[in-house]
This record gives C-alpha cells, sequence and structure tokens, in this order.
C-alpha cells in the first residue's frame, strides 16, 4: 500500500471540535502520529462551509436519534435532507438553514413565505465557534406565518428619519425563546 502518501481521519465530532486528529504520514512502515491542529478561533467559516457543515450536523442527529437521513443532491430545490423512521413508513423533507452566531436568528429570503407541503420543516443551525451545534426544528407553515408577518410589521414601522421601509427579499427567523430547540418530534417520525 505505498505511494498513498498522508492522510488524515477525524474519529470523531469530539476530535473535529478539540482539533486533534491522527494522520498516518508513512502507512508502509505503519507509524501513527498525534498531532494537534491549531484552530483560529476568530476564524469563521465561509457561507457554503457553514450551510454544507449545517446539514451534516442534522443528518448525524438524525441518525443518532435511530432515523434515517439521507442529504440530497445541490440542485434538490427546497429540500437539504430526507428523513424517515427506521421502517420507512413516513418520511419528512427537511430545509437547514445554519447561522455561525450564538442568538437563534437566521436569515431567509421572500420565497420562506410561501406554504408548501404538509410534511416539509426548517432545521435551523446554531455552529457556535467552539462547543456543540444547536437546533431549532420548526414545521415550514410556522416559518412561512411568523416570516410574513413580521416582514410586515417590519414594512409598517416607521424606518430612519420617519421615511417608511422599502420592501425587499430579506427576512428573517427567529426563536429568541427557545421554543423550538431540539423539537425533533415535531418530525411526526415516531
Amino acid at each position: 500500500m505505498t505511494g498513498f502518501g498522508s492522510i488524515a481521519a477525524f474519529e470523531s465530532v469530539e476530535n473535529l471540535q478539540t482539533g486533534y486528529h491522527c494522520a498516518a504520514s508513512d502507512l508502509a512502515s505503519s507509524r501513527r502520529s498525534m498531532r494537534r491542529v491549531t484552530m483560529n478561533p476568530k476564524k469563521t467559516l465561509s457561507g457554503i462551509q457553514a450551510g454544507i457543515s449545517g446539514e451534516y450536523f442534522v443528518a448525524a442527529e438524525l441518525s443518532r436519534r435511530g432515523y434515517v437521513a439521507s442529504l440530497t443532491l445541490r440542485n434538490t430545490r427546497g429540500i437539504d435532507v430526507l428523513a424517515s423512521n427506521a421502517d420507512a413508513t413516513k418520511s419528512v423533507g427537511i430545509q437547514v438553514k445554519t447561522c455561525q452566531w450564538v442568538e437563534p436568528v437566521w436569515l431567509l429570503n421572500e420565497k420562506a413565505e410561501a406554504d408548501s407541503a404538509e410534511n416539509l420543516f426548517y432545521v435551523f443551525v446554531c455552529l457556535p465557534q467552539t462547543g456543540a451545534p444547536s437546533f431549532y426544528v420548526v414545521p415550514q407553515r410556522v416559518v412561512a406565518t411568523q416570516v410574513r408577518d413580521s416582514h410586515q410589521r417590519w414594512l409598517a414601522t416607521p424606518g430612519r428619519g420617519g421615511r417608511p421601509h422599502r420592501d425587499n427579499p430579506n427576512r428573517k427567523f427567529g426563536d429568541p425563546n427557545g421554543v423550538y430547540r431540539d423539537r425533533w418530534d415535531l418530525l411526526g417520525l415516531d
């Protein structure tokens, strides 16, 4: 097995979070070394990296809870993860949104206002720089209603200098009281 060079394997999420990993520096001689990877605590991920991380964390959490989870292809509109119970009698589609701050607020666009399917959910992920991510499981219809209502209130509130706000496609969803934190039961897969 010579010629493969160095490989790196993260053996668990804990190892990934602490920055330790095993590297096989020479497969031919089977010498392994443990080394410390220095993580920059002030560095944030790009939006794409954060989004992909959120999707994988959601799939991992669903699997940990005994459900079947599959990431969809990038061109699947509106669904990032398909989840079902173990015997595949119940399934849901999940849209994942990830933020990199502690406050549970996520930026969306006007498409989030559309009510679409009964079995569609959002899983909002807070991905802090240290520690485990937190998950907020919200039915799509709840997100649509909250986003629509909060945007209408924002439009009705005067902006700087008393001028009216101009409509735009930006929307926000938040759960400051943690009503939907770890509400995996709302998926109805049990």
